[in-house]
């Protein structure tokens, strides 16, 4: 009856719906001084469709198909380009600046040829490149960034619903995110502090038009990376006329206006609302998040050599207990009893937790003939508060476990000068960067001697400054393209910090094309990344930061080596060598564990007693095929083997969270007539390790009432692995075009045939049969527990719509 009843809307909506072709307006500029290419060939990749630019520089391309387009650009003296996608309606002509580089003075022995890959001479290794499509229709990630980027190889999916970004066998502290160009610490919902995952994304897929992923040889202006570097590339405002896009995903409702604000602004501005709370309540989970988010990017033309970009994203989550989640349940009946378990579980060892966050920043661009700078102002913020009582009872104030309230804000500045001439290319730049970090923090916390309690207040500035150059220049007939790049960090923390040269971090670069098809690709660099502020801004009671003369920038020393091939423009093959090195990593003295290993679960990262003593590996090997949409196929399979491993508390290298030795994802689509879609997407990843719990000090009446969970014996780091985990998602789009709008329906499965992936077990407290608990008869200081097995995994369908006016 649902298969036909929703065959039935679709045919509905058929009749109304036409075919019909739309128009692409644009400009073609110099990529560094910004002045208009004429008489440039612009076609619809793929097709004969297409116009050439007038003395200005400008083109209009008529009877273009609907959906998603690629620009083909080529004219003598520069280098031929295939653009991001850019999507065509009726109601919507969207308007493209294309910028492009002029070819060296040398003249190439091998053919140049225009590619959807970029690959440029900084970072010829580690780069992917995902655009808008892939991004709005990628299986099983609800449109969201940092579930999209699973696909890419080198990248570790959990069967957890968070969006820890795991590369190369790294903690997921260990990323750095640019939007526009504009540093953006925090991209999720509940993100942990101290590191960088959550379980929703906030950017919204509306405003995006590319993502590109480093996964090394990251570029000198990019400073504090140690695993990847995501830069996110943002949609302008159209310049003709009003656009809403509105959206229902699986967790969210959302809407986008861009637009033109006279002739030389245009804006693009999004706002999102979740309705989790009301679908955990239907499905009885012991928790109702709720989130609110909104994003926005406003550029501004004074003329063709000057602009100015004004970008945002900020979010508002909360989060409560639902502490009726076992009213109507039957615990005789054996699938409520096991509900009302795990929900008793949950309930006793989750805090309520509420955060806001923010970043905004300006951009300003200034282009001159062989030269262009640019101008970066930022500022961003965090809150994080938690709060936790014993048995959830707030009337007693001396069953208080946990208060928590901290904040984080930066206001940074950075000035970049890139030359472009004959074949050189220069970026050169300095930034600087005041930071605030204040904590107030009560937790009782659980350890295997027992229960102790950490209760200070803490108010941290630190000013940090850097210095960053890299050079670039093809040799051999511009068979070769050679980098070489720097970085110089410091702030005024400690006196080891203090100094750049302790935080020296050159990096070079070498790809030499053997061919048209085939290239030989290499990079090696340091970098330095400054440890959170939760370990910086550590203090006791008085006041005192007692990590103060114990923390150094964390250090790695990456080698990547590769061969490229590509039998076409839009088909990649490559496969890569990595090996990192850590030194320096913070490790905790009271747990005696790097933190290398922690950061993928929701809390506090790094709020304790710290050193930088630890060491750490991480090396392995990766292949790809990447297929950009051709004649309606596209698609990326992708395989990594990566070992990962830091040091234990005896100096021992152990395997880390993250060593899951096998990844392999298979994601791949096809476009049909009728503007029908389908995708899937199938992941393997090897069971990650992990450390049992300490029983004994887990039954401890004092431990178990201030954690309410199992303690991990990290005298046992990591010494057992989970099962492998494994999924298939699936999805299936179908767009109809009306005269004035356009609906896009979407049916996305998560998790198609219901894969249960193997978890460590918990466990809880044994009770009677008044719902007390059960104290161990042969010890009174300890409770009586049992094993809770523990799976994750479930279908998951949504029904989403996208609509455009």
């Amino acid at each position: 009856m649902l298969k036909f009843r929703l065959v039935l809307v679709f045919s509905f909506i058929a009749l109304f719906s036409f075919a019909q072709k739309g128009k692409i307006d644009g400009i073609v500029l110099d990529a560094v001084s910004k002045e208009p290419v004429p008489f440039a060939n612009v076609v619809v990749a793929g097709t004969q469709i297409g116009a050439s630019t007038d003395i200005d520089g400008k083109f209009t391309i008529k009877e273009v198909p609907f959906g998603y387009q690629k620009l083909e650009v080529s004219v003598v003296g520069y280098e031929r380009k295939i653009t991001n996608d850019v999507y065509v309606t009726q109601n919507q002509s969207p308007y493209i600046e294309i910028n492009l580089n002029k070819t060296s003075t040398q003249l190439k022995e091998v053919t140049i040829t225009s590619s959807a890959f970029d690959k440029p001479a900084e970072s010829p290794v580690s780069l992917q490149t995902i655009g808008v499509e892939e991004i709005e229709r990628n299986p099983g990630s609800n449109r969201d960034v940092s579930r999209v980027i699973q696909s890419l190889p080198g990248v570790t999916s959990t069967p957890s619903f968070r969006n820890d970004i795991l590369i190369r066998g790294g903690a997921p502290n260990e990323n750095q995110f640019y939007i526009d160009g504009v540093e953006t610490p925090v991209i999720n919902h509940f993100q942990t502090q101290g590191s960088s995952g959550g379980p929703v994304g906030i950017l919204n897929a509306n405003l995006l038009q590319k993502v590109n992923l480093y996964t090394g040889a990251f570029p000198s202006n990019r400073g504090g990376a140690l695993s990847s570097v995501l830069e996110i590339e943002q949609k302008e405002g159209n310049k003709e006329a009003l656009h809403l896009r509105g959206n229902i995903g699986a967790s969210e409702v959302g809407l986008a206006v861009d637009g033109p604000i006279g002739e030389k602004t245009t804006y693009n501005i999004s706002a999102r609302q979740s309705y989790l709370q009301f679908l955990f309540q239907a499905l009885r989970l012991p928790f109702l998040p709720t989130f609110n988010d909104g994003q926005f990017k406003i550029k501004h033309k004074f003329n063709e050599k000057n602009q100015i970009t004004f970008v945002g994203l900020g979010a508002i989550d909360q989060f409560r207990l639902n502490e009726s989640v076992n009213d109507g349940l039957d615990p005789n009946d054996p699938d409520d009893a096991e509900t009302i378990e795990e929900n008793n579980y949950t309930l006793g060892n989750i805090p309520i937790n509420e955060q806001y966050n923010y970043t905004i920043g300006a951009v300003y661009k200034h282009f001159e003939e062989n030269s262009f700078q640019t101008v970066v102002v930022s500022r961003n913020a965090l809150n994080n508060s938690a709060y936790k009582y014993q048995d959830n009872d707030e009337s007693d104030p001396s069953k208080k476990i946990l208060d928590y309230n901290s904040t984080e804000s930066e206001n940074k500045m950075r000035f970049e000068n890139t030359i472009r001439k004959n074949s050189w290319k220069v970026n050169m730049g300095v930034n600087l960067e005041n930071a605030r970090y204040t904590n107030s923090t009560f937790d009782r916390i659980a350890t295997p001697q027992g229960s102790i309690t950490r209760n200070f207040e803490s108010d941290l500035t630190v000013n940090k400054y850097g210095i960053f150059g890299q050079i670039s220049r093809p040799v051999l007939n511009a068979r070769l393209d050679l980098s070489f790049g720097f970085r110089l960090d410091g702030n005024d923390y400690n006196s080891e910090m203090q100094n750049p040269l302790n935080q020296f971090s050159p990096r070079f670069s070498a790809s030499y094309s053997l061919t048209d098809r085939w290239s030989i690709n290499f990079n090696t660099g340091r970098y330095h990344q400054l440890p959170a502020y939760t370990a910086l801004g550590f203090s006791n009671s008085d006041g005192t930061l007692i990590n103060k003369e114990r923390l150094k920038y964390i250090q790695s020393d990456h080698v990547v080596a590769g061969v490229q091939y590509n039998p076409d423009s839009k088909t990649k093959i490559t496969v890569e060598g990595f090996y990192k090195f850590y030194r320096q990593y913070p490790f905790s003295l009271s747990d005696s564990i790097s933190l290398a290993n922690l950061g993928a679960d929701f809390g506090v990262i790094g709020n304790g007693p710290i050193a930088s003593t630890n060491k750490g590996r991480a090396y392995g090997a990766e292949f790809l095929i990447q297929r950009k949409a051709k004649k309606g196929l596209f698609g990326i399979l992708s395989y990594t083997y990566v070992r990962s491993e830091f040091q234990d508390v005896n100096g021992d290298y152990v395997p880390s969270s993250w060593d899951a030795k096998h990844i392999l994802t298979l994601t791949a689509g096809k476009k049909f007539k009728n503007n029908w879609q389908v995708g899937l997407k199938w992941r393997f990843v090897g069971g990650l390790p992990y450390t049992p719990y300490d029983v004994q000090a887990s039954a401890l009446k004092e431990n178990w009432n201030v954690r309410g969970a199992g303690l991990p014996d990290y005298s046992r780091l990591n010494e057992r692995r989970l099962s492998n985990f494994q999924q298939l998602d699936l999805r299936v789009d179908k767009t109809w075009y009306f005269k004035k709008w356009s609906l896009n329906l979407y049916f996305d499965i998560q998790n198609a045939y219901n894969f249960k992936a193997e978890q460590q077990d918990n466990f809880n407290v044994e009770q009677n049969a008044n719902g007390e608990p059960v104290t161990d008869p042969n010890d009174p200081s300890r409770y009586e527990l049992y094993r809770i097995d523990n799976e994750a995994g479930t279908v998951l369908p949504t029904l989403g719509v996208i609509f455009d006016i």
